[in-house]
């Protein structure tokens, strides 16, 4: 009886960790060999653009992002920046209003980035064609909006641009910037080239001006607001597109408990909207929507990487002393998982820092299962990640930042 019930608890874990390293191994090699750029033809720079930053308590920060975002090669005549402050001190107010943006200063009750961009989209009466979504802490490749505007030039009406690295100063950050590019690879360069809707990361995201608006007044997360936000895109069958050339620095954590906090937020969300739309993404999988079906579902199912990297690994073990002919299937399965990932890893980022870096790992992967724990009530609140980064130090990609 026994014997029987372990056989079918390890006949269930095989099926489920074979098809979720078969979808990772799939995308990953997709991504690497199989996607192509979208050839683009070049046109001179004709949509206005407004480029949103939702920004809460980012003092530290925010001046070296705007005195970035300002000095984008692009007519100034055809995009502005508005900042959306929330919980700024009146000093750093100040020295904003004093540079040619538009400074949105909001209040709430319980903070969220969907109640910024909501209340800077009732306040906007300009007309624009795209609305580009940027993070506080980010910085933009000097050509950014002429690769945007040629996208959309060229019908595209959905992209997602390549978040890199602002810094990699420290293990914790390379780890991050490593795990980024992965994601990259996998959820963005492999879900294009297999025609599926790259999927977005709440930062360097583009859309049309009014469909945007339109969506996001249906939106009211307090985390993850870009899950439901790529849903509600992909369900009207608006394909998003991955720009590979479009680059957006991202500052990566410094330490385990900012890695900590940042994935807890991150796996709460995938957990939460795991159940929210699992009904609908069967529904549109059956009208044939398999964008849908696979940020709505297959993203959302599969463990996170590092979690997946701990129990792989504890599955051999423990099959090896309770069952031991399972094993082997563990085994097979951990390699290919180590193969999905070294696959999607830039060749730019192996180097001595990395080696280094994966010392931390064992760290990295215990942050994971504490966030993976005490994740239940990180949907309930607002977890602001503290930026310090005021210049792009990522001396990979440092010759695209200003």
């Amino acid at each position: 009886m026994l014997t029987s019930i372990l056989d079918t608890i390890f006949e269930v874990l095989i099926l489920y960790f074979a098809l979720s390293v078969a979808y990772l191994f799939i995308f990953s090699v997709m991504g690497k060999w199989g996607y192509r750029k979208k050839e683009l033809l070049k046109t001179e720079p004709v949509n206005r653009i407004a480029i949103l930053v939702p920004a809460y308590r980012e003092d530290g920060i925010i001046l070296s992002t705007a005195r970035n975002l300002l000095q984008l090669n692009y007519p100034q005549h055809l995009y502005d920046i508005y900042l959306i402050a929330d919980s700024f001190d009146q000093k750093t107010l100040q020295q904003l209003r004093a540079l040619p943006l538009q400074v949105m200063e909001v209040t709430f009750e319980r903070s969220t980035k969907a109640k910024s961009l909501n209340e800077a989209f009732r306040q906007i009466t300009k007309p624009y064609s795209i609305a580009l979504i940027c993070d506080a802490d980010n910085m933009l490749a000097n050509d950014f909006l002429i690769r945007l505007d040629q996208a959309f030039g060229n019908g595209i009406r959905a992209v997602q641009g390549r978040r890199v690295a602002k810094n990699l100063d420290t293990s914790f950050a390379i780890l991050d910037a490593c795990s980024e590019a992965i994601n990259n690879n996998i959820f963005r360069r492999g879900a294009n080239a297999l025609g599926l809707s790259s999927a977005v990361i709440g930062s360097g995201m583009a859309f049309e001006f009014e469909k945007l608006k339109e969506v996001l007044s249906e939106i009211d997360a307090v985390g993850g607001f870009d899950k439901p936000l790529q849903l509600k895109v992909v369900q009207q069958g608006i394909r998003i597109e991955y720009l590979e050339d479009a680059l957006v620095f991202d500052e990566k954590v410094e330490n385990s408990k900012a890695f900590r906090q940042q994935r807890k937020r991150w796996m709460s969300s995938q957990f939460i909207y795991l159940k929210q739309y699992f009904l609908p993404s069967l529904k549109q999988l059956l009208r044939g929507n398999l964008s849908y079906f696979n940020l709505a579902f297959a993203n959302n199912i599969i463990l996170p990487r590092a979690i997946m990297l701990l129990m792989l690994p504890l599955l051999v073990l423990v099959s090896y002393f309770v069952e031991p002919h399972w094993s082997t299937y563990f085994v097979w399965l951990f390699g290919i998982y180590l193969l999905s990932l070294l696959v999607s890893l830039p060749a730019v980022l192996v180097n001595r820092n990395l080696l280094v870096a994966m010392l931390q790992l064992p760290r990295a992967i215990g942050g994971m299962v504490l966030s993976f724990i005490n994740m239940r009530k990180a949907n309930k609140t607002f977890i602001h990640t503290v930026h310090t980064k005021t210049e792009v130090s990522n001396n990979l990609f440092k010759e695209h930042g200003n």
